[in-house]
């Protein structure tokens, strides 16, 4: 499972890097996270504000910090 948060860095999207890696640990799952800063790679993807969740090529949520619950449910699918 490939994790992209997508942002520049600020602290939602630290934060919400950081959920997703207690949902992670938590359900036991094995995931490579990777964090897209880079303006141009970002806008590659159908998103109009950060921070952005992308599972596995999947857009999950853009602008906003999902909670654990909804973030798991993505993990699970």
């Amino acid at each position: 499972m490939l994790i992209k948060i997508l942002g520049s860095g600020c602290a939602k999207c630290n934060r919400l890097e950081q959920l997703t890696r207690e949902v992670v640990a938590e359900l036991g799952l094995s995931a490579s996270f990777e964090h897209v800063t880079e303006m141009d790679k970002i806008m590659a993807y159908p998103i109009m504000t950060t921070p952005a969740l992308v599972i596995d090529e999947v857009v999950r949520a853009s602008g906003r910090i999902p909670g654990k619950d909804e973030i798991a449910g993505w993990l699970r699918a």
